[in-house]
């Protein structure tokens, strides 16, 4: 997975800090990560251990790489 801005080598926790929208395009691909208590994988490792296919890792990255272009990061 390739992240705008390095962000998927920063912990998930601290994306979804900065980023909470980031959080919400997960939990519609079935990732849990708003509510895990623990927070410390990395983003790109998050998207690939949930066995998503090639598709919805695809899209998820679209979508993540489109809101940050949004941002204008």
């Amino acid at each position: 997975m390739n992240f705008s801005n390095e962000l998927g080598d920063k912990a998930i926790q601290d994306v979804m800090q900065t980023y909470p929208e980031i959080g919400e395009i997960l939990a519609r691909y079935d990732i849990g990560c708003t509510t895990c208590k623990v927070g410390i994988c990395l983003l790109k490792d998050v998207v690939s251990i949930h066995g998503l296919s090639k598709e919805d890792e695809a899209s998820i990255e679209y979508e993540i790489n489109e809101y940050l272009a949004k941002r204008g990061e």
